[in-house]
């Protein structure tokens, strides 16, 4: 077990926490994104403080690498990168999209032999998504999805699949589908990532502080903002 600072910056939602033995002792949050860029450094500066003033070592920092939002994980990577460098520590990516099937793994009862499909929102019916097994297993890699009736019937002609995660809402009338099972109000949270990046360092599965990049699976496409005259 160790010290491992977590933060996620994946969709609207900014959060930072600390993790020590397997348990969560440091948790900031914040819904009214996206604000990375002006909550991120103030959270991660209460959980240093917060480790240094206890004498805790910091072992590690783990950060969501995506897919999610280009900007957000940018900004979330920049920060985890800066601190592993100021302080030596490991550097743990930990994937979005498995983050956000902990939560329905400890707080829903998911039959054995369901799928999960965690979904972030891509505008209009495309979601970046990635089918796992309870184990989080991946059955079908990470890809970015226009969701119709067919996207996922392999799956849903076999047994259930749980959708969740901010893409889920809009799509589950297009699956149309009785084995479809949608989960409200999944997130993925930094209290959430410490399970997935204890496993991770236990692997020796760290990352190479000056080369990582986030996992965005699209490039990032700029638009011309619109008049407002």
């Amino acid at each position: 077990m160790s010290c491992i600072l977590n933060i996620e910056t994946s969709t609207d939602v900014c959060s930072v926490a600390v993790s020590r033995d397997g348990t969560c002792i440091f948790n900031r949050e914040d819904y009214s994104g996206p604000n990375h860029a002006v909550k991120l450094g103030v959270f991660v500066d209460e959980a240093l403080s917060y480790i240094d003033n206890r004498s805790i070592p910091l072992d590690a920092v783990a950060v969501s690498c995506g897919p999610g939002s280009y900007t957000g994980l940018r900004i979330g990577v920049s920060m985890a990168k800066g601190i592993c460098y100021g302080r030596g520590v490991k550097l743990v990516a930990v994937p979005t999209l498995e983050l956000l099937a902990v939560p329905v793994l400890l707080e829903h009862d998911i039959e054995e032999d369901a799928l999960l499909c965690p979904m972030l929102d891509a505008r209009r019916m495309e979601v970046y998504a990635g089918v796992y097994d309870r184990a989080l297993n991946e059955v079908r890699p990470v890809q970015a999805d226009v969701v119709d009736a067919d996207t996922y019937r392999e799956y849903l002609d076999k047994g259930k699949v749980y959708f969740f995660g901010n893409g889920a809402c809009k799509c589950i009338d297009a699956i149309g589908n009785g084995n479809a099972r949608l989960i409200k109000d999944v997130k993925p949270l930094a209290r959430y990532m410490f399970p997935l990046a204890e496993k991770r360092i236990n692997q020796g599965r760290i990352e190479d502080v000056a080369y990582f990049v986030p996992f965005y699976l699209k490039d990032f496409v700029a638009k011309t903002p619109k008049k407002l005259l």
